[in-house]
């Protein structure tokens, strides 16, 4: 069997010192995350995180930079995450879209409620990247290249 860790996305949103996040059903909890997800066949990771954020927030995102990347062992699941986050902002949201299956609703929450609410974070990776986007971690999204086939490349510039 080869090993290989699950590859996701996840959205830093801060707006007037408050940051975008979901609650959503998981198993038995309710539970606070980023807008996140898995990556998809054929897309890339800048595509994924805007489909991702406006899937679990009825939210456009527009990424400027990536503000991390995680591997993240799950100490009670046989599972690795590898999580890019991208930071950016939101643009437009459409109320009447509905949101995603288990997601309960978006909330809007400083760094000291979410610390409040530490014991209902999905996982550690919530607040890590929150706190390496509160340090200044920005990276440029053209890190980030997509091959599609050799004639077409994909990164921040033609997405």
């Amino acid at each position: 069997m080869v090993w290989k860790p699950d590859v996701t996305v996840a959205a830093v949103v801060e707006r007037e010192g408050r940051f975008l996040l979901i609650e959503e059903h998981v198993g038995q909890r309710l539970v606070i995350n980023q807008p996140a997800g898995h990556l998809e066949a054929n897309e890339s990771l800048l595509e994924a995180g805007i489909r991702e954020t406006l899937e679990e927030t009825a939210w456009h995102f527009v990424p400027d930079a990536v503000s991390g990347i995680y591997l993240w062992p799950h100490p009670e699941r046989n599972i690795t995450f590898l999580r890019v986050a991208f930071a950016g902002q939101v643009t437009q949201h459409f109320p009447e879209r509905r949101l995603d299956h288990g997601i309960r609703r978006t909330l809007w929450l400083t760094r000291n409620e979410i610390v409040q609410r530490s014991a209902q974070l999905r996982s550690p990776l919530v607040l890590r990247c929150i706190d390496d986007y509160l340090s200044g971690a920005r990276y440029p999204l053209e890190m980030l290249t997509h091959l599609v086939d050799p004639d077409r490349i994909i990164n921040s510039k033609t997405a």
